[in-house]
């Protein structure tokens, strides 16, 4: 893949990944990622936005030097700093020694653990500084928590150019780039936003409004297409992934469970009953049946949850653990949590998700509340109490 120019002056110099299949470990990327980076000539001087992934630096630097000799460049623009936008920053440095780096506060000591170099000689910049390349004037937007608290977008004022980091990307590989010239990505698009931007929905909201007050003709993205022809759309669309969903006029607690023979089953049925008694809604969801994105849905529009799971070999049955792994795509901080469960001999699953509720930032009022196989009568009150507990707790 050669540097492809975007507009005059300006080309992408970054990476293609196509067989990539998953990204950071958890991340499914069925059609591969890019690491874009651009490179930007002024009339007097020379910028290059982000430095690209590690394990490509080679290949980054011989692609920059396809355009510019690396000695050349004035500035190194870095929106990000986690690795794949900055693992091959040690040896551009190298390349580019006489090169001056710009990232925020939060982005400077991120980028000092990536190189293993002090850095006080670079430029901690401030929301609204410009850099003047002659005849091009970059603005810096500081907009953390999209996702990381060090992340920036870049602005291309005369080229009406938004380079927006992570924002509005996607783990989607073509070489063709640009969103006009390839097929639709829009399940791609969607997944991304889950996974990364769903948990930061009010800094989303935020960076929206900003980009509002900018004429964007196009946007150059750190993974996946550039957007060139569908900017007003891809806006909106993160615009209505971004709005809150909207609770009920009354607190809602989510019965979730998995439940081998029925009896962690009723307990769920139980503990939804005892908060219906106390002036609490309830869903109830078997989570061997339900599907992982509506429950995420159900999960952030209630107000609280009760988590069971009976217990084989001394844990949790899968789908509770599947289940919490998902909910760091919401923000639960400050929600109400509870664990219950059937077992035969140990009973660990409630005890461990229990614990794992308190690390999602759950508020946990109650000790879980166990039965050994078929709940007694007295165990199937000790739920309904469960339920009425964490609906006063709501």
């Amino acid at each position: 893949m050669r540097p492809l120019k975007i507009t005059d002056n300006i080309w992408w110099v970054g990476i293609l990944d196509p067989q990539l299949r998953v990204f950071d470990v958890v991340m499914k990327a069925e059609h591969g990622t890019t690491y874009n980076s651009y490179l930007i000539k002024g009339e007097e001087k020379t910028a290059l936005i982000e430095a690209n992934k590690g394990r490509f630096s080679g290949e980054f630097i011989a692609r920059v030097s396809e355009v510019v000799d690396p000695a050349e460049i004035d500035y190194i623009i870095l929106n990000h700093m986690e690795p794949d936008h900055s693992g091959a920053l040690a040896d551009l440095m190298e390349a580019a020694p006489q090169a001056q780096l710009f990232f925020t506060r939060a982005g400077k000591s991120f980028a000092e653990n990536v190189s293993n170099k002090l850095l006080d000689d670079a430029n901690v910049i401030a929301d609204g500084d410009t850099l003047d390349l002659g005849g091009r004037t970059l603005e810096f937007m500081v907009e953390p928590y999209l996702h990381w608290p060090d992340t920036m977008f870049t602005y291309l004022r005369e080229d009406n150019i938004l380079f927006s980091c992570d924002f509005l990307g996607a783990h989607y590989c073509d070489d063709r780039l640009f969103d006009d010239l390839l097929g639709n990505y829009d399940y791609a698009f969607q997944y991304y936003f889950t996974a990364i931007m769903r948990p930061f929905k009010s800094h989303v909201r935020r960076a929206l409004e900003r980009i509002d007050s900018l004429d964007v003709k196009m946007v150059c993205t750190s993974h996946g297409p550039i957007i060139r022809t569908k900017v007003a759309e891809r806006l909106e669309s993160y615009r209505q992934w971004s709005l809150p969903l909207e609770k009920g006029e009354k607190k809602t607690l989510a019965v979730l469970y998995v439940s081998a023979y029925g009896n962690t089953e009723r307990m769920g049925l139980e503990i939804a009953e005892g908060a219906k008694a106390a002036g609490v809604e309830t869903e109830i969801y078997d989570l061997g049946a339900v599907d992982m994105e509506r429950l995420l849905n159900e999960v952030e529009k209630a107000d609280g949850i009760a988590i069971g799971s009976c217990t084989i070999n001394g844990d949790a049955l899968p789908q509770t653990w599947e289940l919490l792994s998902h909910l760091i795509h919401i923000n639960t901080k400050g929600m109400v949590g509870g664990a219950f469960g059937s077992f035969a001999w140990s009973g660990e699953a409630s005890l461990l998700l229990t614990e794992r509720l308190k690390g999602l930032k759950f508020k946990v009022p109650e000790k879980p509340v166990r039965a050994r196989l078929t709940p007694t009568p007295e165990d199937l009150a000790n739920c309904r109490a469960f339920g009425e507990a964490l609906a006063k707790a709501l």
